[in-house]
Parts: structure tokens; C-alpha cells; sequence
């Protein structure tokens, strides 16, 4: 199930990315994490069959990189606009797993994302049944999808 969930994330994000920042090259490498020191972290919560979150994690340049495409302004720090966009294509890459899980009897939802620091993980020493990450590379940055679900 495990190996399922974690090509349904990448191929999910790699949709996104093309859809909606028109990026075609785009490469996962399973296992690697994507952490540095200035990053911006999302987690969706999911619940349902699955229960448990994802964490998106988004170095501040490819943060920046990406909310300039979306919107065709130049930002120069990570601001509530910045959060706000990156956390709706976290929402949506999420949105679009669920779906696709969901023609496999998964029914599972997930709650509005939310940023935190990567230091406030509230959730980092919590055992998970299903628990996998990668990091995804970009023409305009790298990101990091850290997976983490129980089957309930």
C-alpha cells in the first residue's frame, strides 16, 4: 500500500506542478528528505480510513519562485500571500490524492493546511503504519513531501 500512496503523492504533484505552474520536468527521489535551515512548512491533516498528515515542506526560493509564476509578481519574502498560495496547491495536491484513493474504497478527507515550523511538529515522534517521504525537484526549486497515515 505503501508504494501505491507514494506514486499517487508524486504523481499527484507532478500534475499540479504542470497544471498550474506549467513545470514538466519534475523528478522524485523516495526517501530523501528535503530540509534546510528556511523553509516553509505545510501540513494537511487527513481523516477518514487513512487518518494522520502530510507535510509539504518548501524552501523559501522555491516558495518564492513558485507564487511569482502563479500570480506574475515578484516577491522578495515569504508573506501571508506567499503562505496562502503554497498552502492551496498543498490543499489541492492533497484534494487530488484523496480523489484518486477514493476509487479504491479509501474514503478519506483532509483539513484546511496549515503552516507550521519545522521545530512545532507536534507529531514527529507519533508511530505511523504507513509513513514514507521524498523530495521532489523542479526547474525552479526543490520540495519535500513527508508522509504519515494510520489505517483506521
Amino acid at each position: 500500500m505503501i508504494n501505491n500512496l507514494y506514486k499517487t503523492f508524486v504523481d499527484a504533484t507532478r500534475n499540479v506542478f504542470n497544471l498550474m505552474l506549467h513545470l514538466s520536468e519534475v523528478s522524485d527521489h523516495p526517501g530523501e528528505d528535503c530540509k534546510c535551515d528556511d523553509e516553509v512548512d505545510i501540513a494537511v491533516s487527513i481523516v477518514g480510513d487513512l487518518e494522520g498528515e502530510v507535510i509539504y515542506r518548501f524552501p523559501v526560493p522555491t516558495s518564492l519562485n513558485m507564487v511569482n509564476i502563479m500570480s506574475g509578481m515578484q516577491f522578495e519574502a515569504v508573506d501571508d500571500f506567499v503562505t496562502s498560495a503554497i498552502s492551496e496547491i498543498a490543499n489541492i495536491i492533497s484534494g487530488n490524492v484523496l480523489t484518486e484513493l477514493s476509487a479504491s474504497d479509501l474514503k478519506c478527507d483532509r483539513l484546511p493546511p496549515v503552516q507550521r515550523k519545522p521545530d512545532e511538529d507536534p507529531n514527529k515522534d507519533k508511530e505511523y503504519e504507513l509513513k514514507t517521504s521524498c523530495r521532489i525537484n523542479t526547474s525552479i526549486g526543490e520540495v519535500g513531501l513527508e508522509i504519515r497515515l494510520n489505517r483506521v
